[in-house]
């Protein structure tokens, strides 16, 4: 998945990105609110860890103005206030949910996990397709009685070409979701994730068809 971590704390931002890269997730640092606008303007993301306390603003601000133009992606704010009146404040702004700082790395992956949950996150469902059974959850794929294991970023790939079979993804919206900013990315990168992922799609009656010029996508042969 991919997360926007608004956060100005550098280290603290470094250290969460890690943990969650670790996870397989993509994610996009943003030191302030106008760096959080810009990452929104060009990518979209599956959750937004959210700092209050910012060099140019409110996060509470930033919160509000989400909500109110209408974009719902799951939001969990991180901040240093414990009091039960700042968490009530931002859970009725709209934020999905509320972490104090300081913070388990284990209790923030839980909530990020939770959260995605609640929402429907197609990460949570078994699907078939063409002779195949996708578990996010076990990262694996089913062909007959036979499950081979996904790493990482075959997952993703596999999400995402699944969540809309015939339809074309170009490599540029491959990259954009399967990887962070920071992360120096080839189309060559694409190209070998989709090679794995073809060859773990052998013997189902999937695959995955190259468009000369334009990208790829997940038919039933």
């Amino acid at each position: 998945m991919r997360f926007l971590l608004v956060e100005d704390n550098p280290e603290l931002s470094r250290s969460v990105a890690e943990r969650l890269r670790l996870d397989g997730h993509a994610v996009d640092p943003a030191a302030c609110l106008s760096d959080a606008r810009d990452c929104l303007g060009a990518a979209t993301y599956d959750l937004i860890l959210l700092d209050i306390s910012l060099p140019d603003g409110d996060g509470r601000d930033f919160l509000k103005s989400e909500r109110r133009a209408g974009r719902d992606t799951p939001i969990i704010v991180m901040t240093a206030r414990a009091a039960v009146s700042d968490r009530v404040d931002v859970l009725d702004l709209g934020a999905d949910d509320y972490v104090t700082k300081p913070f388990d790395f284990a209790e923030l992956e839980a909530r990020c996990r939770a959260v995605l949950r609640r929402r429907g996150s197609a990460l949570q469902t078994v699907r078939s397709f063409a002779g195949l059974t996708f578990n996010p959850l076990t990262a694996t794929l089913c062909v007959g009685e036979d499950v081979r294991e996904l790493r990482n970023r075959e997952l993703r790939l596999m999400e995402i070409l699944l969540s809309a079979p015939d339809r074309i993804f170009s490599k540029a919206q491959l990259c954009d979701r399967l990887f962070s900013y920071a992360e120096a990315v080839t189309d060559n990168a694409i190209e070998v994730y989709v090679g794995r992922l073809r060859k773990k799609l052998e013997g189902s009656g999937a695959r995955i068809e190259t468009v000369r010029g334009i990208g790829y996508r997940l038919v039933q042969e």
